[in-house]
């Protein structure tokens, strides 16, 4: 059987294209798994995954929980808002106290980038990163571009546009490393302030006009404004922002060709996208949520095989 060239899943930079496919193909199998009247597998019974999440979250930490009791697995869920976090307790010593209790592997979602790197050198148990602050998110990179691969059959060849708050977004790093992976070609769109400088060294377009990127893409992945990482204002309002680009139907319909929209949610309906838009059959965003959880089993059930 083939198996992935990494131990821990920390993020897309460290995976190759090879192993992308490999969690596809087996996501595929899971897939076929969700859609039977008994939707689970023994394949992890003997495998104990603790959820350990430093930052809120709904879609991701339901998401590996359901993927874990799909494979069988022993789920315990950790919480540092009702934690000894709270008390002062260390990123180390937390874990290691987790794993005191022989718990196998760890998904983390922590606010600042690098933590899971840092705890893959110091305890020997599997780790899955669900998102580093502004760093990485490899788990829907991988479930965006799977649905990609899922709509129009192919990422390689295709021209994706990701729009919004690319300066924030842990999300649009991640994306971008996945679909260059798959030979997509890539944009990113938003105003110059929600940039990074130095975007166009990643090997991708900068595009601040969105019905230009609209025009041009084949898919558009479109973010949030991540209002809660922000410290200062990028922008004079909310309202000013969805003037220029804000997305509705009615834009998708007057272009000359059928685009495919992608949210990674939560949606602030009426800002990036109107509900007409978000609701609309150009949207796979439901589908998305979906491909999460068999993309979460095929992560999972891979590095299981690396213990």
């Amino acid at each position: 059987m083939q198996e992935l060239s990494v131990r821990h899943l920390l993020g897309i930079k460290d995976i190759t294209p090879q192993d992308i496919q490999l969690i596809f193909e087996t996501a595929d199998n899971f897939k076929d798994v969700l859609n039977r009247p008994i939707k689970k597998v023994p394949s992890l019974r003997d495998i104990t995954i603790a959820n350990v999440f430093f930052e809120n979250s709904t879609r991701t930490r339901l998401s590996f929980e359901l993927a874990e009791k799909r494979l069988s697995a022993d789920v315990i869920n950790f919480s540092s808002s009702s934690s000894s976090v709270k008390k002062g307790e260390t990123l180390l010593d937390t874990v290691n106290n987790i794993l005191a209790m022989k718990v196998d592997m760890i998904v983390m979602r922590h606010s600042s980038p690098g933590a899971p790197h840092f705890l893959s050198n110091h305890i020997k148990a599997n780790i899955v990163n669900a998102g580093d602050g502004t760093h990485e998110h490899p788990t829907q990179a991988l479930l965006d571009s799977f649905s990609i691969r899922e709509r129009l059959g192919d990422v390689a060849g295709k021209k994706v546009v990701i729009i919004g708050d690319i300066l924030h977004s842990r999300v649009a790093l991640s994306n971008i490393f996945a679909l260059q992976k798959l030979g997509a070609e890539v944009m990113v769109c938003g105003p110059t302030t929600l940039l990074p400088k130095h975007i166009r060294q990643l090997g991708v377009k900068v595009e601040l006009d969105v019905r230009k990127a609209l025009a041009w893409c084949d898919v558009a992945n479109v973010l949030r404004i991540q209002l809660e990482r922000q410290q200062m204002k990028y922008f004079p309002s909310l309202r000013e922002y969805t003037l220029y680009y804000g997305i509705d139907k009615k834009m998708l319909d007057s272009l000359d060709k059928e685009i495919t929209l992608m949210h990674p949610g939560p949606i602030n309906r009426g800002v990036e996208l109107s509900s007409d838009a978000a609701d609309s059959h150009h949207s796979i965003i439901l589908n998305q949520v979906e491909n999460g959880v068999a993309i979460r089993m095929a992560v999972l059930f891979l590095l299981a095989q690396k213990q």
